[in-house]
Order: C-alpha cells, then structure tokens, then sequence
C-alpha cells in the first residue's frame, strides 16, 4: 500500500513537469463562439477583397469554405466520429485559404487546398485542437509548392478597372526586391487596399478593425500581433532595408493578416506569455530573414508555420510549475 502510494505522488509529480496535449483551456467560451467571432472580424477584410478584386473573390471563398466544411463532414462521417461541423472552425480555414490567394486563381486548386488543410493537416492529426500548425498556412505552403506560377499571378485593382496595363500587376514587395522602386505604390492606397496582391492581405485597415475587435473580445491579445510586426520591423533594419521603406514592407504582403488571423491561433501557439513572447519574436525574425535574404519576397507563410513546429519545445522550455507544487 505504502508503494503504491508513492508512486502514484511520482506519477503526479512527473505529469505536473510536462505539457499536456492541446486543446488547451484559455477561457470558458465556446469553440462556436470563438470561430463566430473571427468570422466576424474577417467580414472588413472580405468586403474589402470584394471592393478591389471583384465577384471572383465571393467564388474564392465561397469554393474554400464549402470544400473545407464537407470534407471535414465526410472524414468525420467515415471515421464515425462526431460530426463538429457546427463549430465553424472548418468554416474560418476555408475563409483564410480563400484571402491567401490572388484573385485569379483557379478554384478547382483552392478547393485542392482546402481538403489538404481539413483531411491531412487537422484531421489526420485529431481534430480540432491537434493539428500541428495552423492548415490554411499548410494549404499555402502546398499550393505553393504545387502551383507557383498559379499563387503568385497577381493582379492589380487598376489592372481589373482597366485603368493600367498588366505591368502594374508586381506587388510592393516585389517591387521592392526587384530594386526599382518608381512604381511603387502610395502608402495611402497600401492603407486602402489598392494594390496588388493576394486577395485578403491588400486592405490593412480591413484587417486592422479586425483585429481591434478581436482584442475588444478578448478573443486574442495584442501581445504575438504588435510583438511580431515590430520585431519583424527591428530585424528588417537590421538586415539592411532603409528605414524609410519599412512601412512599405509592414503594409505589403500577408504580415497583418498572418500576425493578428493565423499566428495567434489558440492550437499552434505557445501557451503562456513568456513563450507567446518567443514565439512572436521567432516569427518577426524569420520573416524579415526570408524577406531580405532569400529568394522570395514573402516570408510570413513559412515563418509562422516553422515556429507552429518550434512551439512544442517552446511550451517545454517555458513551462510553469503547477499551482502549489513544491520546488
């Protein structure tokens, strides 16, 4: 009796030293309520994909979420687990798949996107709560992979208006890569939304009023969104961009909408404030890394989802002891 005793102390000893499995318990609202919410905030940034780039982006979006909801309804159905469906989860991954692609692209390869993200990356894993890094990243990375040409054909507000030729078309970003920076875009119309792009990430005040209403909400912090973009700001300096095109650089691209939707996702961050900390400054290292040092002018995609695979030993590194627990 005595053994059994004590090693029943041990065992709770050793399980108070290690991090348990996601989900995590952050607050008592519903899953439901949650997704609600940011679908919610996801509304300006939508109608702002609808204002510069047109009825396609309704397409794009109206593609991914209904790929992402039956296929997580089939796997379910198959696998004779609970159908959960009504937790809106699939419905916010179709969502941010449709904002990561430009307006052009082919909606039989976002629906492509949309099942890898449900079937592999989340439900292969276990659901909601288990997946390893966020899967509208993971579909990115793979239509990425796939269709190159396809993910980065851009295309400019004006080009559809048909008020510029094509050549407009370059992104910021490229533009700024590339050296020439004459048809650089008006930070004003960067704010706005009137550039090219994919269609989600073009409108910074759309994804800005989202992510107010988020912390109004409680939904999220502010801490891994303003950590992330003012350390990738920090390290961009550093790594030799001049400070007058850093606001370019913060406004282009997928930055806001991957630091405020993607990289505070509950599933694939760390879980306490000193790792959310790392994690944010991982995230603003990389991305400014890839952006200036590698051959492609976007990062946030893969920097967000290395450090999704670098939270486990985060959470590791940073754990707390048990309430109560003696040192």
């Amino acid at each position: 009796m005595e053994n059994n005793k004590i090693n029943k102390e041990k065992k709770k000893k050793n399980e108070a030293r290690f991090v348990s499995l996601a989900p995590h318990i952050r607050s008592n609202d519903s899953v439901k309520k949650i997704m609600l919410d940011v679908i919610i905030a996801l509304i300006p940034a939508m109608i702002a994909s609808v204002y510069f780039f047109g009825m396609r982006s309704i397409a794009l979006i109206a593609t991914c979420v209904i790929s992402s909801v039956l296929t997580e309804y089939i796997t379910q159905k198959a696998l004779k687990k609970t159908i959960q469906v009504k937790d809106l989860s699939s419905v916010v991954t179709g969502i941010l798949i449709a904002l990561n692609m430009p307006q052009s692209f082919p909606l039989w390869m976002a629906a492509f996107g949309s099942v890898f993200a449900i079937l592999i990356v989340k439900e292969c894993f276990g659901g909601i709560g288990f997946n390893f890094m966020n899967p509208a990243l993971a579909a990115r990375l793979v239509l990425m992979a796939s269709w190159p040409k396809q993910i980065t054909d851009y295309v400019s507000p004006d080009v559809l208006k048909g008020s510029v030729d094509a050549v407009s078309s370059a992104t910021p970003l490229q533009i700024i890569s590339s050296g020439d920076l004459t048809n650089l875009p008006a930070l004003k119309d960067m704010f706005m939304g009137n550039i090219g792009g994919v269609i989600g990430e073009t409108s910074a005040i759309a994804l800005l009023i989202g992510f107010v209403y988020l912390v109004i909400r409680k939904v999220i912090s502010w801490e891994i969104p303003v950590i992330y973009v003012a350390t990738t700001a920090v390290f961009l300096i550093i790594f030799g961009i001049p400070a007058n095109l850093v606001p370019y650089e913060l406004l282009a691209g997928g930055l806001l909408l991957g630091a405020i939707f993607m990289a505070t996702d509950y599933t694939t961050n760390p879980i306490n404030k000193k790792g959310r900390l790392i994690f944010a400054i991982g995230c603003g290292l990389l991305t400014a890394l890839i952006r200036v040092k590698a051959s492609l002018p976007e990062g946030v995609s893969y920097a967000i989802c290395l450090m999704n695979l670098a939270t486990p030993l985060i959470d590791k590194l940073t754990v707390t002891s048990a309430y109560g627990e003696a040192k």
